[in-house]
């Protein structure tokens, strides 16, 4: 039997829309709800949602028909929420407070949510510094930065939970996929029973026309186990994942999808990520290639020009790069000048300021232009800051191939005819040999549909099914061995593995260990 219920209605007005990222507010669907609220019910007195928002696990809690004996506390920042008719019930207790800088002192039994998803560049300084101190409180480390403050929710909610007791948050993939994932769940299953994670088919997902694809974690506070009840759900509005996790893990469904995994497989291979049975395949793109993302200008409205405001400026061209910036503005899988000079026709940007560091006399245009980012605060951002001077434009060399990653339609590597540098829509691929021979078998391969299938063993999955994949993960890319055969890329495979990384950073790194070794020995 499928549940009928309506979408959340998301504004179309852009400010509106920006207002609702900013709170992260997204709600639960109830088919989703009820099945995490059944979880944490199991011998609970009393539930928590620590970002209650409309009340959607409070409804589900009514729905079951457990609210006669299980009272319900909802925490959120948002008065108005809070005021909604469905909290007027005498087994609920609303408190205004923000969970993660004013927790509740007492932990508890049963702990549902769907946190706020507040990507980290929404976060300020100052909470940035206060979610790394709590971090480092809770776990005893530190995480990677760009963690969104859901995280920071899940944390909080583990150490506020009771020893036995249940939690259950349904959170972006992001949650396993990003950076600090790996350091993340190493504490989490090492300190707690990690009992199921549930995934949802692009057909299936939970938050239709939002960007991101969520999961649902249900863990218990007791002795870490060696397996999970890993589920990918192909058919939503259904009771079938509820009735999944009110029988203990034990319902056979056509419109579920359940293994029993080992947990340390699973943490390998990515807790988003289906089980993968090619794990011990031969070839992978880092045996041909390696993998750097395009360059991060952190201000590309000032860094990016179009051909017409470089000579409304008059910006010298020996200061300038030709640069791709968007996957969009690359039609098929080559870009040649052709593309570049239909780019300028139509008014798009296709030139990267780059100026030498060590250059004493630069022009007056070009220090009047770099006075106006200064007045417009540029040197203060995050990322530009970190640079020396702060208008220093990271260096790449220019990539054969591009891989234009984060599409939701027409994820492909692209063959750089055109000898642009690629912003951070793209990812540089450099093949292990400059022959023509092999840079093209190498791409003919790279978009063959059974490589390009490969890319859900090893990227960030989001909403319609589109995928993200960080340059050290695309260098695991499985490559078929049957392509690697067929275009006789495997009379390479010995020849190339050994190579040296084309990474200047990596380069640099062993020019100043060779000259410190030097002069060690001269001092000797």
């Amino acid at each position: 039997m499928k549940i009928v219920e309506p979408h959340q209605k998301l504004p179309v007005d852009h400010d509106k829309r920006e207002k609702l990222r900013n709170k992260g507010q997204f709600w639960t669907p109830d088919w989703v709800a009820q099945a995490m609220v059944a979880y944490v019910a199991e011998d609970a007195e009393l539930i928590l949602d620590p970002a209650t928002g409309r009340g959607a696990f409070l409804e589900a809690l009514k729905k079951l028909d457990l609210i006669k004996r299980i009272a319900f506390l909802g925490m959120d920042i948002d008065a108005d929420v809070l005021s909604d008719e469905i909290y007027m019930h005498s087994s609920c207790a609303v408190e205004l407070r923000d969970f993660i800088k004013r927790p509740p002192h007492k932990k508890f039994k049963a702990i549902v949510a769907n946190p706020p998803y507040i990507r980290h560049h929404r976060l300020d300084e100052k909470t940035k510094l206060f979610l790394k101190h709590l971090c480092a409180k809770i776990t005893g480390f530190v995480i990677d930065g760009r963690a969104g403050y859901h995280i920071y929710f899940l944390l909080q909610a583990l150490h506020l939970l009771e020893d036995k007791g249940r939690l259950a948050f349904i959170m972006p993939a992001d949650t396993c996929e990003g950076t600090f994932a790996k350091k993340l769940w190493k504490w989490i299953t090492e300190n707690y029973c990690l009992e199921s994670v549930i995934t949802f088919d692009k057909d299936a997902t939970p938050f239709p026309k939002v960007d991101t694809n969520a999961m649902v974690f249900l863990i218990r506070k007791d002795k870490p186990a060696k397996e999970i009840f890993w589920v990918k759900v192909n058919q939503g509005y259904s009771y079938d994942l509820l009735k999944f996790v009110s029988s203990r893990f034990d319902y056979p469904s056509k419109t579920l999808f359940v293994v029993k995994r080992e947990l340390k497989e699973a943490l390998n291979t990515g807790l988003s990520r289906l089980p993968q049975s090619n794990n011990g395949s031969k070839y992978h793109l880092a045996d041909f290639a390696t993998v750097m993302r395009g360059i991060a200008t952190g201000a590309n409205k000032f860094f990016f020009f179009t051909r017409k405001q470089v000579e409304e400026l008059r910006i010298p061209y020996k200061y300038l790069k030709q640069a791709i910036g968007r996957t969009r503005d690359v039609i098929g899988d080559t870009i040649r000048q052709e593309d570049i000079k239909m780019l300028e026709r139509d008014s798009r940007p296709t030139l990267l300021l780059s100026i030498d560091p060590s250059e004493k006399n630069l022009p007056p245009e070009i220090l009047n232009y770099l006075k106006k980012g200064t007045t417009e605060g540029l040197p203060e951002r995050p990322l530009i800051k970190q640079r020396k001077p702060w208008f220093r434009m990271e260096k790449r060399e220019t990539p054969e191939l591009l891989f234009a990653y984060l599409g939701r339609r027409n994820i492909r590597f692209v063959k750089n005819v055109a000898g642009v540098l690629p912003l951070t829509g793209f990812l540089c691929v450099y093949p292990k040999s400059k022959d023509e021979g092999f840079v093209n078998s190498l791409w003919k391969i790279l978009n063959h549909p059974d490589t390009l299938k490969n890319l859900q063993l090893v990227g960030k999955s989001y909403g319609s099914g589109a995928i993200k994949v960080e340059p050290r993960n695309l260098e695991k890319l499985p490559i078929p061995e049957c392509l690697v055969e067929e275009y006789g890329l495997n009379k390479h495979y010995k020849q190339h593995e050994e190579q040296p990384c084309l990474f200047h950073e990596k380069k640099r790194k062993y020019t100043v260990s060779k000259k410190q070794s030097i002069r060690s020995k001269k001092n000797d």
